[in-house]
């Protein structure tokens, strides 16, 4: 099964258009203002609207009021949505559209409970954790702890880079691997050379 990608965190058009034209299944746009990547409405608008078809569009939200995700649903045409914080199954599922359930990992962290708990759920989504941010540290966890066969389809995300996401790959299997921090020069400002370089190496991790 070939390990899709998906970019996150991206701030502009530009780099959104590289990272669909070299291969990336999937974009994301950060919605929380505390992070660097956040954007507003009229960027993320500029953003899809570059955009190939079949190039999905995901939402990032941690504990988002209600109505703040529905005007920009209105307003923003998003395929999916991404809950990195305390969200329950419900508060996932009452937009009526595709979710990831993203779960910091620990030691102790119980796949096999989450994975019954957000059933509804399109993938959970395997980051590290972080006392104090919720996501794009940049910090790894240990991929032993990605189960080698759970019902919801694993997205690893978590410190990933061209040089280590083929070793990720060959490791875990996931579904999907998420980059941000590993394709940036610094908070928010992506690197197109090392975008090119992680979706390279992906495509070589998937003829491994």
């Amino acid at each position: 099964m070939r390990t899709r990608i998906k970019v996150c965190g991206l701030t502009n058009a530009d780099d959104a258009a590289y990272a669909a034209r070299l291969g990336a299944d999937a974009i994301g746009l950060v919605f929380y203002p505390p992070s660097p990547r956040n954007i507003d409405i009229l960027t993320a608008q500029d953003i899809v609207r570059v955009l190939p078809a079949f190039v999905t569009v995901v939402a990032l939200f941690v504990n988002e009021q209600e109505n703040t995700i529905r005007r920009i649903l209105d307003q923003v045409p998003i395929d999916c949505l991404q809950f990195h914080g305390d969200e329950s199954p419900s508060a996932c599922q009452q937009f009526g559209k595709r979710y990831i359930k993203a779960v910091r990992m620990r030691d102790d962290t119980d796949i096999g409970a989450l994975t019954e708990q957000y059933q509804g759920a399109d993938a959970l989504l395997m980051d590290a954790y972080d006392p104090v941010q919720q996501g794009g540290t940049g910090g790894r966890f240990d991929w032993k702890l990605v189960p080698k066969v759970n019902s919801l389809p694993i997205i690893l995300a978590g410190g990933l880079d061209a040089n280590n996401v083929g070793l990720a790959i060959k490791q875990t299997r996931p579904y999907a691997v998420d980059v941000s921090s590993g394709v940036e020069i610094n908070k928010g400002i992506k690197d197109k050379t090392k975008i090119a370089a992680f979706i390279a190496a992906v495509e070589h991790g998937n003829r491994s």
